[in-house]
């Protein structure tokens, strides 16, 4: 049997761990779980993933998030940004 991804609301509030519907809704209101997938009534499971890795603090580092060239892209841009930082300090 293969595992569906999208999950209807009941599953997902399962999925998540709470106790009723009430709450869930009262988490996605809040912004702690995602919304429903646009134009479904269907809950993507890998981003109730995210979510609850963001609120355990395991959320992933960006730059595995990222394509290779954005990855590194991002790393170049946090490089120039110290070098800048060390520039000013010198100035000062």
């Amino acid at each position: 049997m293969i595992e569906p991804r999208g999950m209807s609301k009941e599953q997902a509030a399962a999925y998540a761990g709470c106790e009723s519907l009430s709450a869930f809704n009262e988490w996605v209101r809040r912004g702690i779980m995602p919304r429903a997938i646009p134009g479904t009534r269907k809950w993507d499971k890998k981003a109730i993933d995210v979510a609850l890795d963001r609120l355990s603090g395991l959320q992933p580092k960006i730059e595995a998030q990222l394509a290779p060239y954005d990855a590194w892209k991002a790393s170049q841009n946090a490089s120039a940004a110290e070098g800048d930082q060390l520039v000013h300090k010198k100035a000062r």
